[in-house]
């Protein structure tokens, strides 16, 4: 008995020091809660040079949100955390459990929080940033162009504050499903294909059955694309929308760079501005990538000043 407490004693001791050696504390909260699940974000504050300025960074990849992405995301945000802002690593309720449309809503509520509790952070409420890559840079866009639509009659107090961003940098996003690498592809995707894919849950666009009182998938075609119409960024572009920055591969043969070229094309039409980046043989994904993701700072910092 007297060996397994100077064991755990001794554990202790080093998950301590390995904290206090981190260059920056590290908390998990719980921003919302859905179907009786707690929402979690994991909160990284510099211990040294603080900007007052927050970016979310959304962890998802397939639309899926895992505890690989929320260890790497500890582990590879030195850059933001030199540069002094707090993150918030955000995890949604996600495919196969949860389509698209549930987690954006998530992410939503995300921003909400963290713009409502902006106060305990130490951040400034309007100088909120957000990126993500892949579907996690999919999320964030529509973050980014979304309607700033708020509930005043809700009685949670999060609800009543805006989910806006003020800039945003993401890597390689799908960003049009109608017209994904070329015009009008949306229909010739099948549930097979989506499955073999590992997208199915992602697409499996659900509505509530007052007869059954259960969730059921909608199987009508133009339902459908109605809905992968609505979660496609590029639909939502307007004049008012943050500043985006865009980095993305010519080499990706998962998303399209056509993907992000288009919505570059429609916020410069807009006057929204915006920068794109390609990486000449970047795939979806390479390595030594903070050499680009410095550009994300950058931004950040021009931005949110």
């Amino acid at each position: 008995m007297r060996y397994l407490l100077l064991l755990a004693f001794s554990l202790s001791v080093l998950v301590t020091s390995a904290q206090d050696s981190l260059p920056y504390t590290k908390n998990e909260t719980i921003y919302g809660r859905k179907d009786g699940m707690a929402l979690t974000m994991t909160v990284l504050t510099p211990k040294k040079k603080v900007n007052g300025k927050a970016i979310i960074y959304v962890l998802s990849g397939n639309w899926i949100s895992s505890e690989r992405m929320l260890d790497a995301f500890s582990e590879r945000t030195g850059l933001y955390i030199d540069a002094g802002y707090t993150l918030f690593g955000v995890m949604v309720g996600c495919q196969p459990r949860y389509a698209i449309p549930d987690e954006i809503e998530d992410l939503k509520r995300a921003v909400r929080f963290v713009r409502y509790h902006a106060a305990n952070y130490k951040i400034d409420p309007d100088r909120i940033g957000i990126t993500g890559s892949s579907s996690g840079g999919h999320l964030s866009l529509m973050i980014a162009t979304s309607d700033n639509v708020v509930n005043p009659k809700s009685k949670d107090p999060v609800d009543k504050v805006s989910s806006r961003v003020q800039a945003a940098a993401v890597f390689y996003p799908p960003t049009d499903f109608l017209n994904y690498g070329k015009a009008n592809t949306f229909s010739q995707v099948s549930q097979a294909g989506l499955a073999f894919m590992g997208l199915a849950g992602a697409f499996d666009f659900k509505v509530f059955s007052d007869s059954t009182r259960t969730y059921v998938s909608i199987t009508d075609m133009e339902k459908k694309r109605e809905i992968a119409k609505e979660i496609s960024p590029i639909t939502h572009v307007s004049s008012d929308d943050p500043p985006v920055l865009i980095i993305h591969g010519n080499k990706d043969f998962v998303v399209p760079m056509q993907q992000s070229e288009s919505i570059i094309a429609r916020f410069k039409e807009m006057k929204v501005p915006c920068h794109f980046i390609m990486r000449e043989g970047g795939a979806h994904g390479w390595p030594n990538r903070d050499v680009e993701e410095k550009n994300f700072i950058d931004w950040f910092d021009k931005y949110l000043k």
